[in-house]
């Protein structure tokens, strides 16, 4: 058989997309973990959607995150995303990251379960602090000690983040890194099918 006879060899995107199907991939974890940069990377490399729930729920709401949380509270802000991403999550195949707490909710953890494959995006206490730092317009960090508060979060959700399908560990690399690494972890996990040199700081499939 001639070169040209033999069928092309699939790629690990191509593979990822046919074991998905109508499913959507839902990237969860603590502020500063990368989940948008992250998010709309691997969204070009599989030539799917990307949709950043927090900028959803501002445009539900006609106004930001920190003026919801003034104006409303945390419990009335929880409901309305939890709204927001159950509407996503019909919408798919999509590339969805959520805010640091949408997966504490067992009512959205369900719904990503049967709509989507799940990634956290973990990262070490000092990597989140760094990059939080940042930015001023985090509304759970309003407080006079945002280091403490980081890491009662961390305490609370990181037991509930590793219920996600996968796991991927956010540290200071290059991004498109982090996005091979997900393309790996994503194909391994849907298509049974190990790299032959799998990053070591991968951990798949912890569920």
């Amino acid at each position: 058989m001639s070169d040209a006879a033999l069928p092309a060899q699939a790629s690990p995107e191509a593979d990822i997309l046919s074991a998905l199907g109508a499913r959507s991939i839902v990237l969860v974890g603590m502020m500063g973990v990368g989940k948008s940069t992250i998010g709309r990377r691997l969204a070009a490399r599989l030539k799917l959607p990307f949709v950043d729930a927090d900028t959803e729920i501002e445009a539900a709401a006609g106004m930001t995150i920190p003026e919801i949380f003034e104006r409303h509270g945390e419990p009335h802000f929880r409901d309305g995303e939890a709204r927001v991403i159950a509407r996503l999550l019909e919408s798919g195949p999509i590339v969805l990251a959520t805010g640091g707490g949408a997966f504490m909710r067992e009512e959205t953890r369900s719904r990503i379960a049967a709509k989507a494959i799940s990634i956290w995006l973990r990262a070490d206490h000092d990597v989140i602090m760094r990059r939080v730092r940042r930015r001023a317009d985090r509304p759970l960090l309003q407080t006079p000690d945002p280091e403490g508060t980081v890491t009662r979060l961390l305490t609370e959700r990181e037991p509930v983040y590793g219920k996600a399908d996968l796991t991927i560990a956010s540290r200071d690399v290059p991004h498109d890194r982090i996005v091979d690494e997900t393309i790996e972890a994503l194909r391994a996990h849907l298509c049974g099918e190990s790299a032959s040199h799998p990053p070591a700081d991968v951990a798949s499939a912890v569920r």
